[in-house]
Order: structure tokens, then C-alpha cells, then sequence
């Protein structure tokens, strides 16, 4: 077996330069001095943990305040920032601080490269532009360069996501915007490339910044050649550095027996002794450790010496297909499991022999070291490969479970994969339980794929042989029951609900109050007199209302809608008392008097003597309908809800005060001829 490292592997020129600073730091610090790194310095946890127990303390933005609060001449404090950069808000509450306290310092190991986006976006931060970043969205460096563009931006994964982006929003709702890319300095070359000729076929005017680090682009380029050679590679970094997530990736599209490993203890799980790999290439990201690579060179040297010995010593399992069998993984990715057999050949689990749950992420649920017993469907010698089923595993073992619920009567829970002929088929604990149509709680006029993915109760009602048959509608109405019972325990007068409007009549709507109607009358829904509910409500509406009364063993509850404070009655007299003039407007005449509206859903009425000060033969004399008048409120009948009003109050009072001005002219007259 031989065994290639990487020219390229290892520790980038940024992350070099924040390590070495931050270690002499660390050698070289006196008496109580205290040094943090706000946000880990790098992604590696094998890294991280040497540089906690040699005393440097991880911190984030939010506890900075308060640790600059507590520097002082015998305790001060030194804070690095990350080699992958923070956002600017964070880069001028340090600065600030700093400035505060002598004793409070911080030095930023922000990679020259990052720096150099963050100039970028800085720079060109104009209304005008919108500034597009290839990369994650959720890294810190991607995180701190978006902070320094203060207008429209979007950060996009692949090319793909950047095609949608252009069409959907660019060319639609920023069409005058000149649009700006750059990319995360660990960018994936060919995405980059994919990126620019798009945006170049859309628009003549975009800006370019090629920012992928140049050390960056020759690790992938020497790591996807590397591979390609190889019939094994080790890539070595931390799980969440980005560099080293697309060095796994390119080399899986050459070598599909690539391994992610963190630290040299995992090599023992990557199945390197019991395969014939003759060619092995070690690849790492930008955060490792050369230590770190170093070891595990060394580790697979070893293994390369001894691996004959280590061979006859190893007991070498034969496999065939039916066995059932017990593996651990060796590596994990969103498509499949590799398994170590001990045997001769590699396990091989793909996704849809796991799980029928498409949601679940594999790399989420598994990793590397887990024991996972698996049935053999088939094995393949030359290819070097065992084909593995999990949910055979699974089935055989929970069968026993199903059998036992359809005797209990145990409500279980399961997933509806697929529509057939009859119903349904609904995956519960790796087994397939049929629904018949009839059973599924959907009605008849409404197709069955409405249920088709969805999480759903059952029970088994029988078992035939190995076929297992349940009821859906058996449990959707045993907690309709349920839920009744439990409603009608709790419902009392004055209660209020919230719910949709379900149907309506000619008399009132019913609404829904959580499985259990309730009538409003349509009395009930409006304050002024109305034809239909259908004036005020509509069907799915969601409304508010509350128990006027009920009747528990009849099962039916009368609802009100009307608020107190809607009253047209209670508006008018909060607002108007006897002796106010408001203004009315005419709305009907009767021969002995005229009625106005003061208030929506309030008449007042003007008797014929009221209307003038001459006497007239009947109020269309002087007024008409839709007319809008000045009235004195000369009396308000509250028991009865009656208003009478007066418009020659108002011209009575307006003649006097005329009168009353000319007297007091008169007199004023004759007092000047006097003198």
C-alpha cells in the first residue's frame, strides 16, 4: 500500500499566521493576564481542545462587555479574533472597549485573504449595487463579510441557487441594480466557474471579484488529481470546516472510497486492513494541524508494514446473501453507509434500505464507530462490495410489535409511502400496514393522495399471515370522542372561541369551536336589522364568539357575535347628552314629522314643530331625504332607545343672540349721541 500526502495539506497561510500569534501569545503571557478567542480560532476541535488546555479561553460577542469591565492592571485581557473574521458591529464594540480600558486589548488574526472581501463589500456598499456571495450562509466568514455591505444581498450555495436568484429577484425586483459576486475564499472551484458564466450571459455590466484563496485553489486542483489516482483517500480536518467539506467532496466524485477523518484514532474504523487498497492518498483542510497529518502518515505507515501479519491474524468472515449480519461505519454521507464486516468486502447501506423517511439526513443520524446490524442481499467479490438492507433488520424485529398492538388494540404511529389499489400503504417501524380506502378517514369524493406522506394514527384491526390491515378513521374518531368529551367538560357561559365559520343557513351561521358547532343567530350578528348572515359573515372566515347558552345533552350551543361596544345605542350616548347638537342627516318623513340618523343604527325624530319657526303644512315643506342638518338633542328615552331632536331650538337660540347683539348696539349708540 503506498501512501501519497498532499503537497498542499494543512495548515493555509491565514490560519499559520493567527496559530503562531495566538501561541506566542500564550508562551509568552505574565502573571494573571488573561487571553480569549472570540469564536473558536479555527475549525478544528483536536486543535481547539490543545489551545484550551494551554489556558486560552473561547468567548463570544456577548460576553465581551463584560470581560473587558473586569480588565485591569492585574488581571488584563487579551482577545484574538478568528482567522475566519467577524461582522463589523462586532469588530467596533472591540474597538470601543479598547479604547475604554488600557488593560482590555484585542488582536485581529482575520486571514489577509477574508480581509480583503471585507474591503470589497465595504467599498462598493452603494443603494445601487447588490452584492452576491458564493458560499454558506451560516459560516462565520461568510457571516462577517455580508456585515459590511449595508444594502440589498444574498448569499447563494452552488451556480444553481445563483441562476434563480438572477431570474427570480434580480431581473425582476432589482433590474436597475449593478450586481457584484465574490466568493468565500474556500469556495469550490467549479462552482465558481459555473457561477461567473452565468451571471456573465445575464448581464454585461456585472462586477467580478475572483477572492478564493490561491492557496485554496491549488489544495483542490492537487486534491482532485490525487484521487483520481488513488483507490483510497483519507481527508483529514474538522467537521465543520468548509474547506474541508468540499476536499471530501472532490474527492468522492473520483474516489468513492473516501474517508472524513478528524484525528489519527479514526483510522481504525475506515476498513484500511481488511480492503486491498494499493494506492492511498492523504488530502487535509486548511485548519489541520501538519501534527496532526504527520500521525496519521505515521499510523498508516505502520499499518503498511505489519499488513500481513495483521492479515493472517485476522479472522476473515465469508458472506452470503440472506445473512444477517452486524457492521460498524466507517463513513457516512447523505446517500449511503460504508460498513466494515470484517470480511473481504466492504457493507454497503443505501439510503432507501434505511429508512423510508426521505426527510432524514444519514449524516445526521449516523456516524462513523455506530454498530448497525443489516440483512445481506447481496455480495459482489469483484466489485468489493456487500449490498446491505437495515429496514429488513428492522421489519423482521418489529413484526412482533405489530402483532402484539393488533391484539392490545395500541395506537400506532406510522408514515403513508404510497397509494394502491383499494387504500393505502403506511410504513410503521420498517413494516407496511394496508388501509383500505374506507378506513382512511378521507372521503369518498376526495383522492387518497392527499394523505400520501403524512404522519398518521392507526390501528391494526387484523393480521393475515404476514400482512398486517388497519384503521386510521377507527382513531381519528376515538379522539373525536375524546376531544368532545373533554369540550363539553369545560365549556360554560361567556366563554369565548375562536374559530372558522363552518356553513350557514337562513338563520344564523355555525361555526367551528374545535371539532363541536356552535350557532350564531343571525340576530346575534349584527346590531342593525340584516337579511342573511351571508351580510356579514362567509364561509372559512375566522371569527370570535362566545357561549350564550347551552345545552349539554342535546349537543347544541347557542353563540354570540355582537360586542357591547359595538351597540349603536352605547356609541350614541357616550358620545351626545341632552342639550348637544349634533349634526343628522334626514332619512324618512312621516306628515307629523321627519327622522334623522345621528349615529349609524340611531334615528332621532323632528316633530313638525320642531323643524321651523314658522308653522308649516308638513316637514317635506322645508326638508329632504338625505339632507344633512344641525339638530338640538332636546330629550334621550333610554329605556325605550327614543332621541327627539330640535332644529328650531337652534334657530330660536341663534335669534336671540341676534336680537341680544342688537340691543347691545342700540344701547351702545345711544350711549355715544349722549355724550
Amino acid at each position: 500500500m503506498k501512501v501519497t500526502v498532499a503537497r498542499n495539506a494543512g495548515f493555509c497561510f491565514g490560519v499559520k499566521r493567527a496559530t503562531d500569534e495566538l501561541e506566542g501569545a500564550l508562551l509568552g503571557r505574565s502573571g494573571k493576564e488573561r487571553i480569549y478567542t472570540l469564536g473558536t480560532l479555527i475549525h478544528n476541535e483536536t486543535y481547539n481542545k490543545w489551545l484550551a488546555e494551554q489556558g486560552a479561553m473561547v468567548t463570544d460577542i456577548s460576553q465581551i462587555p463584560e470581560i473587558a469591565r473586569s480588565a485591569c492592571e492585574q488581571s488584563p485581557v487579551t482577545v484574538f479574533v478568528r482567522a475566519h473574521g467577524i461582522p463589523v458591529e462586532h469588530e467596533t464594540v472591540l474597538k470601543g472597549l479598547a479604547e475604554e480600558n488600557q488593560y482590555f486589548k484585542y488582536r485581529d488574526c482575520t486571514c489577509p485573504f477574508v480581509k480583503k472581501i471585507h474591503r470589497i463589500a465595504s467599498e462598493n456598499s452603494r443603494p445601487e449595487n447588490f452584492f452576491i456571495l458564493l458560499g454558506s450562509a451560516s459560516h462565520p466568514e461568510v457571516v462577517g463579510i455580508m456585515s459590511y455591505f449595508a444594502y440589498d444581498k444574498a448569499v447563494v450555495a452552488d451556480a444553481e441557487e445563483l441562476e434563480r436568484l438572477l431570474r427570480d429577484k434580480l431581473l425582476v425586483e432589482c433590474a436597475q441594480k449593478v450586481p457584484i459576486l465574490a466568493a468565500q475564499t474556500t469556495q469550490n472551484l467549479s462552482e465558481w466557474k459555473k457561477s461567473q458564466e452565468i451571471l456573465k450571459k445575464l448581464y454585461t455590466n456585472a462586477l467580478i471579484f475572483d477572492t478564493i484563496c490561491s492557496v485554496t485553489e491549488s489544495r483542490q486542483t492537487e486534491t482532485q488529481s490525487l484521487s483520481s489516482e488513488c483507490d483510497c483517500m483519507i481527508v483529514i480536518g474538522g467537521r465543520e470546516s468548509s474547506n474541508t467539506a468540499k476536499l471530501y467532496s472532490i474527492c468522492k466524485e473520483s474516489c468513492p472510497q473516501t474517508f472524513w477523518i478528524e484525528k489519527p484514532e479514526e483510522l481504525c474504523g475506515c476498513n484500511l486492513i481488511t480492503s486491498a487498497h494499493t494506492k492511498v492518498g492523504i488530502a487535509a483542510g486548511a485548519s489541520t494541524p501538519s501534527s496532526v497529518i504527520q500521525e496519521v502518515y505515521k499510523t498508516m505507515s505502520e499499518m503498511n508494514e505489519n499488513f500481513a501479519e495483521l492479515f493472517d491474524a485476522t479472522e476473515i468472515k465469508t458472506l452470503n446473501t440472506g445473512d444477517t449480519v452486524v457492521g460498524t461505519v466507517t463513513s457516512v454521507t447523505d446517500a449511503e453507509l460504508y460498513l466494515d464486516l470484517g470480511a473481504q468486502v466492504t457493507g454497503l447501506i443505501k439510503a432507501e434500505q434505511i429508512t423510508d423517511d426521505a426527510s432524514v439526513k444519514l449524516t445526521e443520524a449516523y456516524k462513523p464507530g455506530d454498530q448497525i446490524e443489516a440483512f445481506v442481499i447481496r455480495v459482489s467479490d469483484i466489485e468489493g462490495f456487500a449490498e446491505l438492507s437495515k429496514k429488513r433488520v428492522d421489519s423482521d424485529k418489529n413484526w412482533q410489535k405489530i402483532v402484539a398492538a393488533a391484539e392490545s388494540g395500541e395506537v400506532l404511529c406510522g408514515k403513508v409511502v404510497e397509494v394502491v389499489r383499494g387504500g393505502v400503504s403506511v410504513s410503521v417501524d420498517a413494516n407496511r400496514v394496508f388501509v383500505p380506502a374506507s378506513q382512511t378517514g378521507v372521503p369518498k369524493d376526495e383522492s387518497l393522495d392527499t394523505i400520501k406522506g403524512k404522519e398518521v394514527s392507526l390501528k391494526v384491526i387484523e393480521i393475515k399471515g404476514k400482512k398486517a390491515v388497519g384503521s386510521i378513521r377507527i382513531v381519528e374518531r376515538e379522539e373525536k370522542r375524546a376531544r368532545e368529551a373533554a369540550f363539553w367538560a369545560a365549556i360554560e357561559e361567556g366563554k369565548v372561541f375562536t374559530g372558522p365559520v363552518k356553513s350557514m343557513t337562513a338563520y344564523g351561521a355555525f361555526i367551528d369551536l374545535g371539532g363541536v358547532d356552535g350557532m350564531v343567530h343571525k340576530s346575534e350578528l349584527s346590531w342593525k336589522p340584516i337579511s342573511t348572515p351571508a351580510s356579514v359573515l362567509e364561509v372559512g372566515q375566522v371569527v370570535e364568539v362566545f357561549v350564550k347558552s347551552f345545552d349539554a345533552e342535546k349537543k347544541r350551543i347557542s353563540l354570540g357575535y355582537k360586542k357591547e361596544c359595538d351597540n349603536p345605542w352605547y356609541v350614541f350616548t357616550s358620545k351626545y347628552a341632552v342639550g348637544d347638537t349634533a349634526s343628522v342627516k334626514i332619512v324618512n318623513m312621516m306628515p307629523f314629522a321627519a327622522f334623522a340618523e345621528i349615529v349609524e343604527g340611531v334615528d332621532g325624530l323632528i316633530h313638525i314643530s320642531q323643524i321651523a319657526q314658522q308653522r308649516i303644512g308638513k316637514p317635506a315643506d322645508v326638508l329632504e331625504i338625505g339632507q344633512v342638518v344641525d339638530a338640538k338633542i332636546t330629550a334621550i328615552d333610554e329605556e325605550n332607545h327614543k332621541v327627539s331632536l330640535s332644529i328650531r331650538a337652534l334657530l330660536d337660540e341663534a335669534q336671540a343672540a341676534a336680537e341680544a347683539m342688537t340691543e347691545e348696539a342700540v344701547e351702545a349708540s345711544e350711549a355715544v349721541d349722549a355724550e
